[in-house]
């Protein structure tokens, strides 16, 4: 059973000759002003110049920093060439165009309330073909699936992609050092650019309004991901009534809600089984649609190919008017699911999507919609169901399928049942959608942590969510069998201006296009876009109000996590600072606080103490607590980090990086795992133990060659390994590199590395043999007394959320029996 100490009161420390901008030793993260934030060499080193401490000189000094940053810890790209993008390209077919490629079952139907003239039909496939080419393929795929953030896309992630080269937001200290910042110089920009970038970081309503669209996006996704499973099982479902009419509602919803558990239950397969059993269908679905229209356009009317002049699409509207306008309501569903391309963009990579769209999907939809307006302009009332009708005789269909199920149904059994079936993959896009859009917002904290399992080690972005999934199975089923009759798009119109304005100012920051290669484009699309959204609202009252309203629902939580987030860091950022400004030697040569916690002598706590950080930065919250209330500190500590990357699996040799720091006896190990690395095991004593021995006799080798090459020369610069001596404590051990006044024999100790590297190790064995403690952080949370009655609401309501939702001591795996959790309590 764990041993739990719980401190009551906070520690509030100082630094002597503080500086603006700097709270308890850390440096903020967000200051607008300053040239400190001009890109230069910002790998995610640390603003604090930590140098290696002497003896004798650690009142001014600081920690090192030797191993908490590295160039490969930052996410990179995949980038995927020959057969593997093939691969990638037919799996993306799988899933990205679940709905979009199913928008020709029924556009026209959508479009159409009674029978339209030939103009009319003109009109209507003339703004589909451009809608695919403008809102699709130009903008998407051409253009907005290049602001990716190191191969993630999504709105959020664009978001992300900004932040990075403009600073518009706070950080995580637990991530601040993962993010890889290339703020550009002042004079790298033209004027225009620069004035855009300081505009967006000097005003607040700014950078609140940016982040507010971001949250939104991701919102609106995630509630068009619940409600589009629902109605395309649904649709799918209802298809079979032309099969068997006198199949009831209530089994409808009952089998739609069967279909819809089978999908999320098979979600944890992984997107590259799931996609690669569902893409030869969705190719043959497609390519059917091709088929059917090349048959109907060569068979009936191919006058109608002369709607790719864009002239008849402003024809139409100019002549239609208003109704032409509620019109488009009808036809945006022919690039519904579009958003898919940009979202799932860290599970199957740029180049593959613009491969599988331009070369197959592209063409076939085209091709449908073409030959669907021949047909239904040679056939009164064929607009109503122009795919079924459309359909040529069940003889072009192959051989095999044929074969296979001719004895099953009749062909017009076949037509039906297939190819409404196909809807059901619009289910799978969702929740891929889904999970991507989570796992982008966890990393920014807008979400608490939930686990991500990644189904596989060769393509990084694609990933399962066992939480999201059950919680999503629990909406779709939900809203299948009560609002059953909704069907909008409101939502993604609205995701796609957010992306054209989000990649917009990418393109003006991170890209550094000129103002005028930007806006008119911008322009373009944006009015696209704002045409399209103003139609689709009109059916707000109709049912839209659902997905709306439980996007808004979801970003209040999203926003209101964040802001309980960035106060918490607050509160916290007292304890981060480094172990020099806790401790300093004594007169007598013994470790004490210093005057700022007491200054009370540390007595020596037998055993081999690991000290849990989940910040990955400075001194841990918990080892200043448990020094500074106790007094007393085990024989030998380790400040044990976890720096998850995101890679399969970190190569033992590049894990593990071991380094001294200012307090004696005392290390830093930082653990480099990828997302299918065990890490935490029940002997990760006798592997922290294992990897400080290794770093003592490395140090040690280190030092030997040092004085064997000049007796007299400085330690070398700090390494990986950081060759460094700590000052001892007391006693005949107690010598380092140079004379001090708190030590005689510092100067016997530097002429005899040997003997310094068997005492370290014999010190660091005989702890470890004595008892082995695991020192975890348990902080809580309180509003402070006096806030004012909104901000307490909003606080209490965070605090609750972080209270049910934090990651429990039971998943560390180590044995309990070792565990002391150390409780203490900071006011927010």
């Amino acid at each position: 059973m764990a041993t739990t100490i719980r401190i009551a009161d906070t520690i509030h420390p100082t630094r002597s000759g503080g500086s603006s901008g700097v709270a308890g030793g850390v440096y903020s993260m967000r200051n607008v002003s300053g040239v400190s934030l001009e890109r230069r060499s910002t790998r995610g080193r640390s603003s604090i110049d930590r140098r290696s401490l002497r003896s004798g000189d650690n009142e001014g000094a600081e920690d090192e920093d030797s191993g908490l940053r590295q160039a490969g810890d930052f996410k990179q790209r995949q980038v995927f060439t020959g057969k593997t993008l093939l691969w990638l390209a037919y799996q993306s077919i799988g899933v990205i165009y679940g709905d979009i490629g199913t928008s020709p079952l029924y556009v026209y139907s959508s479009t159409f309330s009674s029978e339209p003239s030939y103009e009319d039909l003109v009109g209507v496939l003339s703004i589909i073909i451009w809608s695919l080419t403008m809102m699709v393929t130009v903008k998407y795929v051409l253009i907005i699936l290049r602001a990716d953030n190191e191969g993630e896309g999504g709105t959020f992630s664009c978001y992300s992609l900004i932040s990075r080269f403009a600073n518009i937001t706070k950080r995580d200290p637990r991530e601040a050092s993962l993010i890889k910042m290339e703020r550009y110089l002042s004079r790298d920009l033209e004027r225009a650019n620069r004035h855009v970038r300081s505009s967006l970081e000097g005003s607040r309503f700014a950078r609140g309004l940016l982040k507010t669209i971001g949250v939104l996006a991701v919102s609106m996704v995630m509630s068009d991901g619940v409600l589009t499973p629902a109605q395309s099982v649904l649709g799918a479902v209802q298809g079979l009534k032309v099969v068997k009419p006198d199949i009831t509602n209530s089994t409808v919803v009952g089998t739609t809600c069967g279909i819809l558990i089978l999908l999320f239950l098979i979600q944890p397969l992984g997107t590259t089984k799931i996609a690669s059993f569902f893409a030869p269908i969705v190719m043959i679905w497609l390519g059917f649609n091709a088929a059917f229209g090349i048959y109907n356009l060569v068979l009936f009317d191919h006058s109608v190919l002369k709607a790719f002049s864009p002239s008849f699409t402003f024809e139409f509207l100019a002549r239609k008017k208003t109704d032409g306008w509620r019109m488009l309501g009808g036809v945006l569903l022919a690039f519904t699911g579009v958003e898919a391309l940009f979202a799932d963009l860290g599970a199957f990579s740029r180049r593959a999507i613009q491969l599988s769209w331009l070369c197959y999907a592209f063409p076939c939809l085209l091709l449908a919609y073409i030959g669907q307006a021949a047909y239904i302009s040679a056939h009164p009332g064929a607009y109503a169901n122009p795919f079924f009708n459309a359909a040529p005789p069940g003889t072009l269909y192959p051989s095999l399928i044929i074969a296979i199920l001719a004895a099953i149904v009749a062909s017009q059994a076949i037509i039906t049942a297939t190819f409404q079936v196909i809807l059901n993959f619009a289910a799978l896009r969702a929740i891929l959608i889904v999970s991507q859009l989570l796992a982008q917002i966890m990393k920014l904290s807008y979400f608490p942590q939930v686990k991500v399992v990644h189904t596989s080690k060769i393509f990084h972005g694609q990933i399962y969510i066992p939480f999201l999934n059950w919680l999503l199975m629990i909406g779709t089923v939900l809203a299948a069998a009560i609002y059953n009759n909704i069907s909008n798009r409101v939502c993604v119109m609205f995701v796609t201006f957010f992306d054209t304005c989000m990649v917009s100012l990418a393109a003006l920051i991170v890209w550094r296009l000129s103002p005028f290669l930007v806006f008119f484009p911008w322009l373009t699309i944006a009015c696209l876009d704002g045409l399209y959204m103003s139609s689709a609202l009109t059916k707000v009252p109709d049912g839209a109000w659902f997905t709306l309203t439980l996007a808004g629902l979801l970003a209040c939580i999203f926003i209101l996590w964040r802001f309980g987030k960035e106060q918490q860091w607050q509160a916290e950022a007292a304890d981060r600072f480094p172990t020099t400004h806790l401790v300093k030697r004594g007169g007598d040569g013994q470790v004490q606080l210093t005057d700022k916690y007491g200054g009370g002598t540390l007595s020596t706590i037998k055993g081999f103490g690991i000290f849990f950080d989940k910040a990955g930065e400075t001194t841990p919250a918990v080892f200043s607590q448990f020094l500074s209330k106790l007094v007393a500190a085990p024989e030998i500590m380790v400040f044990f980090h976890l720096r998850p990357l995101e890679v399969p699996s970190v190569p033992p040799e590049n894990r593990y990086t071991v380094s001294r720091l200012a307090i004696p006896n005392c290390y830093r190990l930082i653990v480099r795992h990828g997302f299918m690395d065990e890490v935490i095991t029940p002997d990760l004593a006798s592997l922290v133990c294992g990897q400080v021995r290794d770093f003592i006799i490395r140090q040690g080798a280190a030092r030997r060659s040092s004085a064997l090459l000049s007796p007299f020369s400085a330690l070398p610069p700090q390494t990986r390994e950081s060759p460094f001596t700590p000052p001892q404590v007391g006693g005949k051990d107690s010598e380092t590199t140079t004379k001090s006044p708190t030590s005689s024999s510092d100067a016997e100790k530097s002429q005899n590395p040997d003997e310094t590297i068997s005492a370290d190790l014999a010190k660091l064995q005989q702890a470890y043999d004595r008892q082995v403690l695991y020192i975890i952080g348990k902080g809580q949370m309180k509003v402070k007394t006096g806030t004012r009655i909104w901000r307490n609401l909003l606080l209490k309501a965070f605090l609750w959320l972080r209270d049910n939702t934090r990651t429990k001591i039971a998943n560390l795996r180590v044995p309990t029996d070792r565990v002391i959790e150390v409780g203490f309590v900071k006011e927010m």
